[in-house]
């Protein structure tokens, strides 16, 4: 069993149990959450997987070690942390989840205080650098006693904010209108423990898949970016004439959308729906978005009178942006959305809430509100790359001097993040993965089906040829 700190990534941490992750490091990593961030209150939670009650138990040692009073919540989502630190007197925040990963991988999501986000930039890189030290000074043994431990809940306060920031708590049953039905697919990670508590105050027919929460994902790991766990909720959603389905990963801080028909909606496009929605309630608001593909979410913001603010991909990256710009909403492409009254943080719960009360106050189809986007402006979806030749900063380098293969049209190159290279028409963004090791591709066009699937082809092509193998995600 080794202790690799290769498991520390650009805002969270995950690998492999246990030979990446595991017992000895996760007491390593209690302690040095509190000696470095000063934290004597922690509150810490842990999603579905089978591998969770033994690295709590070794998180806690290490924070009891260090003079931290513990308080577990128990089995929750990621933003169940995020809300206990944003509104109870903690001193940081631990989340024990793998998320979409697959079932024997698991990983930590921290917060400060106030869930303030901890990412390489401010404060992970100075953790790791700590259990480093704890770990060759043979400071954390694998075996992790019982330590005392405070038990809450804080669940029902959660519920009820939801439905009270979202609107959907004041719903009522429209005369004459049959309730809208809904396929809520929780792929046996742990949205179905919020699910049944906000189903109960919502006046709409509900259709549910996987509900309980099971750490062998006896159907797959809950990952709905995958074409296979598409599929099946796409499958549902047909099967029972419902008028939208809602799927989430693991840890339930991103939800993915499907219409009526089963068509899986890119999570790009929920951007510029709820920008619309948080434009309206907050006018000229600050809207931050990610470099993968922007051209419909500027465009929307734009016309709402809101001010587009480009950030970073990753969610630690994202919620320093928009704390920096108080920004009242931020969307990436992966279905990440960010909330200013969730304490700039992500949530895979409010945008649901959110666009069932757009459809049941507009009358409006999920697909209505939406294809007038992806008309405007396909994407290829993301594209994703393992390197066998060269490595990502020296691909990166190589495309910056060969883009200009692609289009002989004037272009603008940023390198905010990767290689994001506009062209008048169409637009591509290469870039390293923050947490796998991969590149991953994305194109946008404006409004040319035909000229994306060419220039998507092409990149990929160009991306073969430098060593790079298609990866699933």
């Amino acid at each position: 069993m080794s202790n690799s700190l290769s498991c520390f990534k650009a805002y969270d941490i995950r690998g492999r149990v246990p030979g990446v992750l595991n017992a000895p490091l996760a007491r390593a990593l209690g302690r040095a959450v509190v000696e470095i961030l000063g934290a004597k209150s922690v509150v810490i939670g842990r999603d579905a997987r089978l591998s969770g009650p033994e690295l709590r138990d070794a998180l806690a040692l290490g924070l009891h070690e260090a003079g931290a009073q513990v308080t577990d919540i128990g089995m929750c989502g990621t933003e169940e942390i995020y809300y206990a630190a944003a509104n109870q007197p903690f001193g940081a925040g631990v989340m024990i989840t793998g998320s979409h990963n697959p079932a024997d991988e698991n990983g930590f999501k921290l917060v400060r205080g106030g869930a303030i986000p901890i990412s390489g930039d401010s404060g992970l890189f100075a953790l790791r650098d700590r259990v480093a030290a704890i770990l060759a000074d043979n400071g954390s043994a694998a075996s992790a006693p019982a330590v005392p431990l405070l038990h809450a809940s804080f669940r029902a306060d959660y519920v009820a904010w939801l439905l009270q920031y979202s609107g959907a708590g004041q719903l009522a049953p429209v005369a004459g209108r049959k309730p809208l039905k809904i396929v809520a697919d929780a792929g046996n990670g742990c949205a179905g423990l919020v699910l049944k508590d906000l189903m109960s105050s919502l006046p709409f027919e509900f259709v549910c898949r996987q509900m309980q929460p099971d750490g062998n994902f006896p159907d797959g790991v809950p990952n709905p970016l995958l074409p296979e766990r598409r599929a099946a909720t796409a499958a549902a959603v047909r099967e029972a004439g419902a008028d939208m389905g809602v799927a989430w990963d693991g840890d339930f801080d991103r939800c993915f959308f499907y219409d009526a028909e089963g068509n899986f909606i890119e999570g790009y496009y929920c951007i510029g729906l709820l920008a619309q929605e948080l434009l309206r309630r907050v006018p000229g608001g600050k809207v931050v978005y990610d470099t993968r593909v922007y051209w419909n979410t500027r465009d929307v913001v734009l016309a709402a009178g809101g001010q587009p603010i480009m950030g970073k991909t990753g969610h630690a990256f994202m919620k320093e942006r928009m704390r920096a710009e108080d920004a009242v909403y931020g969307g990436e492409m992966s279905a990440h959305h960010y909330f200013r009254e969730f304490a700039y943080c992500d949530s895979g719960m409010i945008p649901w809430l959110l666009v069932i009360e757009l459809l049941a106050k507009t009358g409006k189809s999920l697909s209505q509100l939406v294809d007038e986007m992806i008309e405007g402006f396909p994407i290829s979806g993301e594209i994703n790359f393992k390197l066998t030749k060269l490595t990502a900063p020296q691909v990166l380098t190589k495309l910056e001097t060969s883009y200009c293969q692609f289009d002989d049209a004037q272009a603008q190159l940023d390198t905010l993040d990767g290689l994001s290279v506009n062209f008048p028409n169409w637009r591509f963004n290469v870039r390293a993965s923050n947490t796998e090791p991969l590149i991953r591709l994305n194109v946008e066009a404006k409004g040319d089906h035909t000229l994306l699937a060419a220039k998507s082809q092409a990149l990929q092509d160009w991306i073969i040829a430098q060593g790079g193998q298609p990866a699933d995600h």
